[in-house]
């Protein structure tokens, strides 16, 4: 899949989802939902999946190439906001089985290949303003990285980094983890830049 996915953006449009966590709130999830860690979407990974699968689910009907997992606060400087940052793994790889099952259940029914990207969000905390130390992130995101490559992201995509050692460290840990696993997967980052 991650090779299709390679030809795909170098030869074409491949078009993917929009906003998660708008979809997420639309359903109206409760506190429970978020095991009274509110505001915490990844958590729904683990006790309200049919949520997640549904917006998933939504995304692919209409047409796009590929979903995006929600996975954005799966990081352990988000993850850490809510007193959880051990919970990176499991919440990674949960966020990308739910969007591989219906990304494959797509593929299957339309004979269109469709693809997962592991959201790899920028957290809270800047290592340039000394927030957290790079080695700290950088072995973080590794750990995040390796959940989504577990759960079955073909890509991983770096989203809106705006620091650039919080930028280095992410791709360095996602390049370490996929050297863990053994596996090569496209990776493509996003810099949001403040003047």
């Amino acid at each position: 899949r991650a090779d299709a996915l390679r030809e795909a953006l170098a030869t074409r449009v491949v078009v993917a989802d929009g906003a998660m966590g708008t979809m997420l709130q639309a359903q109206d999830p409760t506190l429970e939902d978020f095991q009274q860690l509110e505001g915490c979407n990844e958590v729904l990974n683990i006790t309200r999946p049919d949520i997640v699968r549904s917006v998933h689910e939504a995304y692919f009907s209409v047409g796009v190439d590929c979903v995006e997992t929600n996975t954005f606060g799966a990081n352990y400087a988000a993850l850490a906001e809510y007193d959880i940052p051990e919970r990176n793994f499991e919440l990674s790889e949960a966020g990308a089985r739910i969007a591989r099952q219906v990304a494959d259940e797509f593929t299957a029914s339309t004979g269109q290949q469709r693809w997962v990207l592991g959201s790899i969000g920028p957290g809270t905390k800047l290592p340039t303003l000394g927030h957290i130390t790079y080695a700290q992130i950088r072995d973080a995101y590794q750990v995040n990285a390796e959940g989504l490559i577990s759960g079955g992201a073909d890509a991983l995509l770096v989203e809106t980094t705006q620091d650039l050692l919080q930028t280095k460290s992410s791709i360095i840990g996602a390049r370490r983890a996929m050297e863990a696993l053994g596996v090569t997967v496209p990776l493509i980052c996003s810099v949001t830049v403040e003047t």
